[in-house]
């Protein structure tokens, strides 16, 4: 039996239990079996999480015995911290304790972030000095029917930059298949992938792919920044705002209308709302034809099927 987030334990049972495996059970409840114990030394472990790419070590744990045996852990990819206590403290100092301890893994969890993002950093930018010019005729260039800007390619890969405040620190990998994968490590939260140069009281984009950037730049001209997600438009877009106050930004959203249709809701479109509404800025969505497939999303979608009709 194990205890989660101070809970208590009755007595007779996780009391007398090797804090160890209570520990191990609570990790278990979050991310599936393991075969290994943790290790309570006070310091911050990395694990592959079952279910992630061998060697991933995309887990994390910090365990501590010195008093009520508590621990915190999570996952890089899936975010998150989740906490645990072998029980509920008896009285101050013993909260106090289990305080500090918590503190010292959210402290030892933001170095190892720090350090991973710093790796990645110096990786992107070795891998990004070290690429050639992008080949116009790349199968995902062809196939999203725009041009190769400034992106860099190694081997078979098209290389698409990620800035943070003017610095490279990630890469998002295209492959010939139109597969897609971020430098592991790498921060991507509050990063865009800028086209073209922002210019006074000229409009600014803010989308999520690259290739809908694309579009978007060679069909208006004006510079658009690619937040690679929707769930970081917001990010970039406060960042955009802030850096750029004579530039009126225009979030351009995804209309995942099949997604509607099948009862799961407009992720795109709802996320373009919201962000326009929070940063108090314009936004448009692809303007469909009575015609158009609902499998089409995003304005790269429209400008392929466009030329094809």
């Amino acid at each position: 039996m194990h205890i989660k987030n101070g809970a208590s334990a009755p007595m007779g049972s996780a009391c007398l239990e090797k804090p160890e495996l209570a520990f191990r059970t609570a990790l278990e409840d979050v991310f599936g079996p393991l075969d290994w114990l943790p290790d309570p030394d006070s310091t911050i472990h990395r694990f592959t999480v079952p279910g992630d790419k061998p060697g991933s070590l995309n887990g994390w744990y910090v365990m501590y015995v010195d008093g009520i045996a508590s621990g915190a852990f999570g996952s890089w990819k899936q975010g998150g911290t989740h906490t645990w206590s072998s029980r509920a403290p008896v009285d101050y100092h013993e909260a106090n304790k289990l305080r500090e301890q918590a503190q010292h893994a959210k402290q030892q969890r933001l170095a190892e972030q720090r350090q991973r993002h710093r790796a990645t950093t110096e990786y992107a930018q070795r891998l990004w000095r070290d690429a050639r010019r992008a080949d116009p005729s790349h199968p995902y260039l062809v196939d999203k029917r725009v041009r190769s800007h400034a992106l860099r390619q190694h081997r078979d890969a098209l290389l698409v930059p990620l800035s943070h405040n003017g610095e490279l620190v990630n890469l998002q990998r295209i492959y010939p298949d139109g597969i897609k994968k971020f430098l592991y490590g790498g921060l991507i939260t509050g990063c865009c992938s800028p086209l073209g140069i922002v210019m006074a009281d000229a409009p600014l984009y803010v989308c999520e792919g690259w290739a809908t950037g694309a579009t978007l730049r060679e069909a208006t001209g004006a510079a658009v920044a690619c937040a690679m997600n929707a769930g970081n438009l917001l990010h970039v877009g406060r960042l955009l705002a802030t850096r750029y106050p004579s530039s009126p930004l225009i979030v351009a959203g995804d209309d995942d209308r099949e997604t509607e249709a099948n009862g799961k809701g407009n992720p795109g479109r709802e996320a373009a709302r919201q962000v326009a509404a929070k940063l108090g800025c314009g936004m448009i969505l692809p303007e469909w034809p009575s015609n158009a497939p609902i499998t089409l999303t995003d304005f790269n979608d429209l400008h392929r099927w466009l030329e094809h009709v």
